[in-house]
């Protein structure tokens, strides 16, 4: 009776308590987080400085992996020092009343050959909507390398107000790049 007990036990806290993914760190000196806009028919290339990110992912046991990623907008920084001015203000991402943009994982899905999709939920700018990152890993060792990009519309998010409104100055198409590599923590 007291083996059939502690079996149920085990059993039920198995079923409760989900599996976690390992643990990366990332190396944020061999990372970048960015976005590529046409701008006046040119590529406007940016990264963010500042961003953190907390990774458990495991491709053998997708269902619990989960990634949530803070980005400081005010890090924002380009070849164009005076268009991050503008980009940082009223008319684009309005930092003073909205300084960060996060992402958060709901699901994955394996393509094969190292190939995922996350779908989550981006928050930027006072709008939350699902998008999906499709992105490949390289394993080596303890290290991943990642890197995808996905494309949203500004306004989804109601970033370009004004007189960037049109698409005929900045397009609506937003390319965002990832990067990144990481380290897994023991």
């Amino acid at each position: 009776m007291m083996r059939i007990l502690v079996l149920a036990a085990v059993l039920a806290v198995a079923t409760v308590a989900p599996a976690s993914g390992a643990r990366w760190s990332v190396n944020h000196a061999r990372s970048h987080l960015g976005f590529v806009v046409q701008w006046s028919g040119q590529p406007f290339i940016a990264t963010f400085k500042v961003w953190n990110a907390t990774i458990d992912f495991d491709p053998a046991d997708l269902a619990h992996a989960k990634v949530t990623a803070t980005i400081d907008l005010g890090s924002e920084a380009s070849a164009i020092p005076d268009d991050d001015d503008g980009l940082k203000g009223t008319e684009g991402f309005a930092v003073g009343q909205f300084p960060t943009a996060h992402f958060e994982t709901t699901s994955f899905t394996a393509k094969g050959a190292n190939n995922y999709v996350a779908r989550g939920q981006l928050s930027l700018h006072g709008v939350t909507r699902q998008i999906d990152l499709p992105f490949v890993l390289t394993f080596s060792g303890d290290t991943v390398h990642m890197t995808g990009k996905t494309t949203v519309l500004r306004t989804d998010y109601r970033l370009g107000q004004g007189e960037w409104a049109s698409p005929a100055t900045i397009a609506h198409e937003v390319t965002i790049t990832v990067d990144l590599t990481a380290t897994k923590v023991r």
